[in-house]
């Protein structure tokens, strides 16, 4: 987008301006934050501008107040000090004066959207001159907003956003400097299976956290009590650890308390009662994660520690979070709990990049095809 001159241009550009709202209001405006620049940008360019977003996930064809992205466009036009109309009919045609922006209405409620549907792709693409596609948190799927317009469209290309997430990725994936670390929290290791087989073929070293964690801990004949774990893919994360092992640490000593009850507790990973539930890591094991940190190059992380909404477990996650900045190296982090983590400790500015992406961040890194990505190289090549 930033090769081309756009003045006057009608510029249909994809945004992932998917916000939590509470109350009518914006709860968290990250996304729209990361947004910015691109609008900025083709605002200064005197661009006609389209803005194009999902919210949540509505029935298709079907309007829902619930998902109406007016408080979006509320708290953008705070941000871009601007008004920002909101689009509801605009599939006859949409007028729009060069330097101005609107939104339209939550693409989701069109049938067709999350299906690909081709005729749904050349309606917006006959709305502009130039598409850009700048969600790359929205890349990993196929839809009319993100694929299909792309390929009919008169013209189409990367947005700021979506180079910067590809290229932060690209280090990590293509050319990493090493020694390179991997953090991976969360709660299942079913959702993020073949990322961790992915990733223990490449990094020098993985760190395992919370649910995660505790299905490799489990698969490994500790005592878990009532955590949070999954037996039925102990066979697989044996079969990584024994393989693997050699890059791999776990915690050795947890955050626990008893089902049912407020106590706190921290234990070796060995002692860990019936009745408890691991809700963190250990003071050891924060320490013992933050030293092997300290020579790596590149790390990327994915996934909190523990259940850090709680402030009782919350150290962990932030511990991780002041090693990897503390460590120097090219540090990427993704997914939105892990971002609203280090932005809750302060640390966010201090990270190398924050990726706004969640699954097309993981599929990224697992070497899967991106749909909104791949469509747009595509027509860079013919």
């Amino acid at each position: 987008m930033t090769d081309l001159d756009l003045a006057g241009k009608r510029v249909l550009v994809r945004e992932d301006l998917n916000c939590p709202i509470k109350n009518g209001q914006v709860a968290n405006d990250a996304r729209l934050r990361a947004a910015l620049p691109t609008l900025q940008e083709l605002l200064a360019k005197q661009a006609c501008i389209i803005v194009v977003s999902h919210l949540g996930r509505p029935k298709e064809g079907v309007f829902d107040e619930a998902f109406s992205l007016k408080p979006v466009a509320e708290r953008l036009g705070v941000l871009l000090g601007v008004e920002v109309p909101l689009v509801r009919d605009w599939q006859h045609g949409i007028q729009v004066d060069q330097g101005h922006l609107v939104l339209l209405e939550n693409i989701r409620f069109n049938p067709g959207e999350q299906s690909d549907d081709e005729n749904l792709g050349r309606t917006l693409a006959g709305l502009c001159d130039v598409f850009v596609m700048d969600a790359f948190a929205t890349a990993h799927r196929a839809q009319a907003s993100t694929h299909a317009v792309a390929r009919f469209a008169p013209m189409a290309c990367a947005g700021p956003l979506l180079v910067r997430e590809v290229e932060a990725l690209e280090r990590i994936v293509l050319a990493p400097q090493r020694p390179v670390a991997a953090v991976t929290g969360g709660a299942k290791l079913s959702s993020k299976l073949g990322l961790i087989e992915r990733l223990l073929e490449q990094v020098d070293l993985l760190i395992p956290g919370g649910g995660i964690a505790n299905t490799f801990l489990g698969a490994l004949g500790h005592p878990l009590g009532q955590s949070l774990t999954e037996p039925a893919f102990y066979d697989q994360a044996r079969a990584l650890h024994a393989r693997y092992g050699d890059r791999m640490l776990l915690p050795e000593d947890v955050v626990v308390t008893p089902v049912g009850d407020s106590a706190v507790t921290v234990r070796l990973i060995d002692e860990v009662h019936d009745d408890e539930r691991i809700m963190d890591i250990g003071f050891h094991s924060q320490t013992r994660f933050a030293a092997s940190l300290k020579g790596m190059r590149t790390i990327v992380w994915n996934g909190p520690m523990g259940a850090f909404e709680d402030e009782a477990f919350a150290t962990g996650t932030k511990a991780m979070a002041q090693a990897i900045v503390s460590s120097g190296a090219f540090s990427v982090v993704g997914g939105g709990e892990t971002i609203e983590a280090v932005e809750r400790f302060g640390l966010a500015e201090q990270f190398s990049y924050l990726s706004t992406a969640g699954g097309a961040f993981l599929e990224f890194l697992e070497g899967r095809t991106l749909p909104g990505v791949a469509v747009l190289e595509e027509r860079a090549a013919s």
